[in-house]
């Protein structure tokens, strides 16, 4: 038997509204950029794209993904932030944006990681590359292979900094789903989030090529490129209310209008959507039928928050349906319900309820036990 639950949130709940509130396109945004794409950081859900998977030439913000690799590097344990790195012949070598190391100069991870992501260093990267994989071919071989792992389908990475080289292509797309990734790692914004400062005990200056960190307070990074043939590009992130927003600009005429764009993106989607998170009390335990334990405490499988057009959050309805009873053995992760969020009579998001642990079905011995019980009681 089940019992049916229908209650109106406030707030509303998991994974993502669909098209019919939110809007993945508007025709009136002024872009000077010939591809962009805008996404919100937890949910994945975009909000805005143009010519999002044109396979372009993505310049320094294919750093992303060497940040990427280096922070699950540390999140592994295979690297610390103090652990030294030593540069190579071939890593002072790289020309472009660099922090002009000397060969065999060592510094730690921590700061070339501050060398990457503010100075956008194209030396720091091939150390960094090397110390981890033991060649840049391999670092960049493991680039590609987590790329695909992400699903990022449009891109082909030849190197690790973003210079230029045939076939190094990726989509605005695809950088976000790099970016969402490697904004999952906080300590990033420990970088990312300065404007200006030193390595070499302070004798070399450091600024953030990324000018939104100072200009723009919502910025929470992430990384800017430039390259005569791939022009002005960014992944520029920004948070405000609760609610984290990616854009990326690919290919923009000129710095200005790069910085532009992605605030026109950014201040778009802070001004149009919400995110909400769930604020939902905690389920009735079910009945166990033979049970080792005569109840389960059921739980959401999955609980997220979700993106909603401002204003149309009052109208969305949750329904609940779970089982009143369940027979042992139960497993964990066993279904026990459903939860459906609906908006204007449509279905917009599902998500199973299901056992928080396993409850082994009762012995013999158990059930001897509880019927001694019970006689004692009367």
């Amino acid at each position: 038997m089940k019992k049916v639950i229908s209650v109106m949130l406030i707030i509303a709940i998991m994974l993502i509204i669909p098209s019919g509130i939110v809007a993945q396109a508007e025709s009136d945004l002024q872009l000077t950029a010939p591809s962009a794409i805008l996404v919100e950081k937890s949910t994945g859900k975009v909000l805005y794209e143009k010519n999002a998977d044109e396979k372009l030439r993505p310049a320094s913000v294919t750093k992303i993904m060497t940040l990427l690799l280096i922070m699950e590097a540390i999140e592994r344990g295979q690297l610390g932030y103090d652990d030294i790195v030593t540069a190579s012949a071939y890593a002072t070598s790289m020309g472009g944006s660099q922090v002009y190391l000397k060969e065999n100069e060592q510094m730690t991870v921590d700061e070339m990681l501050k060398c990457i992501v503010i100075a956008s260093a194209n030396d720091a990267c091939v150390a960094m590359a090397e110390h981890i994989s033991g060649s840049v071919d391999e670092f960049v071989n493991r680039m590609n292979e987590r790329a695909a792992e992400l699903g990022m389908t449009n891109t082909t990475f030849i190197n690790c900094t973003g210079l230029e080289a045939p076939g190094h292509l990726t989509t605005a797309r695809d950088i976000s789903i790099m970016s969402r990734e490697l904004l999952k790692h906080e300590d990033i914004k420990k970088y990312t989030t300065i404007w200006m400062d030193s390595i070499r005990d302070g004798q070399f200056g450091l600024t953030n090529t990324n000018k939104l960190i100072r200009f723009y307070d919502k910025a929470t990074g992430l990384k800017t490129g430039y390259t005569k043939e791939s022009m002005y590009c960014m992944s520029a992130s920004a948070q405000d209310n609760g609610m984290e927003l990616i854009a990326v600009v690919m290919a923009a005429p000129s710095s200005d209008e790069r910085n532009n764009d992605a605030k026109t993106l950014l201040n778009y989607g802070f001004s149009k959507y919400v995110l909400y998170t769930p604020d939902i009390q905690e389920l009735t335990p079910i009945k166990v039928i033979k049970g080792k334990e005569k109840s389960v405490q059921p739980e959401m499988q999955k609980l997220t928050s979700i993106v909603v057009e401002k204003g149309t959050e009052k109208d969305i309805k949750c329904d609940i349906t779970l089982c009143e009873d369940v027979l042992a053995p139960v497993e964990q992760g066993q279904k026990l319900g459903e939860i459906s969020l609906s908006y204007d009579g449509n279905i917009l998001a599902s998500s199973d309820i299901i056992a928080q642990k396993p409850i082994p079905k009762a012995s013999v011995f158990d059930i001897f036990l509880d019927m001694i019980n019970y006689f004692l009681i009367l």
